[in-house]
């Protein structure tokens, strides 16, 4: 079926999928279950209730961890023709506040998890004109209302058709520098970056959500492919319960951001070699992950062969929230080392002065109320990646670094510090890395990896670090040698995709 907008593929999963579940979760140590009928009445209801509220066709936002309750919530916002606006529950008060604002929000659907944002969003944000409880228990508190108790009196058919190129959602990016920019995305824009691709996933592979709902590649693959392709998505209710409800769910695919992997790794390896590998990777994983699916940043390549010896396949993609957000990725039957993967179906690209540049109906409308920056990214439909690396006669990307993150020296060369960070980053002592210029030198700012040190023995750290760099620039032309290094002892900042922060 050709689904051009969200509504579509919601009704087309009810229709295929109908009393299978679609979701599974945890409810006080118990196994709860809703099947693609329930996903279908239960966001058609939230779309009634949007209407109810006077608030169709307004900019609604949602806060939260995922749930059952924010996915019927943005399916329900979005399919009322209204435009759904994630927000990272992590976020300071301040921060959410200026992005309801940016956003024109009038209307918030909150986990009461951040309860405490109540009160600033009364206080400073005056568009803001209705506050929905996920839980409703603070249905009583300050004119708030209950979302459980809205659907009660909802129920029914909803009539409203969303057309496939009006906004859908405006999500704000976790740029690693400057402020963030509300993205704009149409129906189509997700429905064709959703559907375009088929990667051979059976109906009823059960997967398990990892990353932030408000996050794109989260929203659009997890979320959004994944009820298109009738998968059992089993919700994760933690991040430090990751190992636990990996044991609990037994997912067979999952979706990580190469931080995460590199994570899982080093705990790997640090089984005694004597357990068979297929072992180590039951008990870690649950034993029927296969398919680890890579995104939000780039991974070494090294990592695909590592995992492949515990019997899991990681397939690498690329993509950005500009582009819905999946550019390419690498598929089962093909995956191309050192590649972020092919082109999807729906997507062309060109080199221009070494950027890559793509265009194709999962390109964003532009930037909410951003005509300068919106002009800056966008050209003839072509949207300007930022990224540097080069195409393969077969449609293959390859990627080399940012171009706003390039290192022009005084000499006239460039270095990608990518490069360097990534090759530095095989290094068992380095657990973060930010390489930069500073002063007309390269400059190598690390956090290590304190856990490996000990075991190691290592006492001077600044001294094994600084070993690391003199053997590592042995290797390298004199432009690309590293001058100077700075040792954290805190973990960098990053943003919600896990990366580091530029500044």
């Amino acid at each position: 079926m050709a689904a051009e907008t969200l509504r579509d593929i919601v009704r087309y999963a009810a229709e295929q999928y109908g009393t299978q579940a679609a979701y599974r979760y945890k409810v006080n140590k118990e196994i709860e279950e809703r099947t693609y009928d329930e996903l279908n009445r239960d966001s058609m209801a939230v779309s009634r209730m949007v209407e109810q509220l006077g608030m169709k066709g307004r900019h609604i936002a949602l806060i939260g961890v995922t749930s059952y309750s924010w996915i019927i919530g943005f399916f329900g916002v979005t399919g009322s023709g209204s435009v759904a606006v994630p927000i990272d529950i992590q976020l300071p008060a301040a921060a959410v506040c200026d992005q309801l604002n940016r956003a024109d929000v009038e209307m918030l659907i909150l986990d009461e998890l951040r309860a405490d944002l109540i009160a600033a969003v009364q206080e400073q944000c005056p568009k803001v004109k209705v506050i929905v409880s996920m839980q409703g228990t603070l249905a009583s508190e300050g004119g708030v209302l209950s979302l459980p108790m809205l659907l009660e009196e909802s129920q029914g058919i909803s009539t409203y058709e969303p057309e496939p190129d009006q906004l859908c959602t405006i999500l704000f990016t976790s740029g690693t520098t400057g402020r963030s920019k509300g993205v704009m995305l149409s129906h189509r824009n997700l429905a064709d970056n959703a559907t375009s691709l088929d990667l051979r996933i059976p109906v009823g592979t059960v997967t398990m959500t990892l990353l932030p709902i408000n996050h794109v590649y989260c929203l659009t693959m997890d979320i959004i492919k994944g009820v298109y392709i009738g998968v059992i998505s089993c919700i994760n209710d933690s991040i430090m319960r990751v190992a636990r409800n990996m044991k609990l769910f037994q997912p067979e695919l999952v979706l990580m951001v190469p931080m995460v992997i590199e994570s899982i790794y080093k705990k790997l390896r640090d089984v005694d070699p004597n357990i068979p590998k297929a072992l180590v990777a039951k008990e870690v994983f649950g034993g029927r992950l296969h398919t680890i699916c890579s995104g939000g940043a780039y991974l070494d390549p090294e990592y695909v062969d590592k995992f492949a010896e515990y019997g899991i396949t990681i397939l690498q993609g690329y993509g950005m929230s500009e582009c819905s957000p999946v550019i390419s990725t690498n598929l089962p039957w093909d995956n191309r080392r050192g590649s972020v993967g092919k082109l999807l179906p729906n997507c062309e690209a060109k080199v221009v002065d070494g950027e890559l540049w793509v265009k194709g109906s999962s390109v964003m409308m532009g930037y909410y109320h951003m005509p300068e920056e919106t002009k800056e990214a966008l050209e003839d439909g072509w949207l300007k990646t930022g990224d540097l690396g080069h195409l393969d006669e077969d449609g293959y990307v390859y990627l080399t670094g940012r171009k706003k993150n390039l290192i022009i020296l005084a000499n006239g060369e460039n270095v990608s510090p990518e490069e360097l960070e990534n090759e530095l980053n095989r290094s068992d002592l380095v657990k973060e890395i930010l390489v930069r210029e500073k002063e007309r030198v390269i400059e190598a700012e690390i956090f290590p990896d304190l856990e490996y040190a000990q075991k190691c023995g290592i006492t001077d750290m600044k001294a094994a670090l600084q070993k690391l760099i003199d053997d590592f620039n042995k290797n390298m032309p004199v432009y690309k040698r590293i001058y100077s290094l700075i040792v954290r002892d805190v973990e960098f900042e990053k943003t919600a995709a896990k990366k580091i922060k530029r500044f």
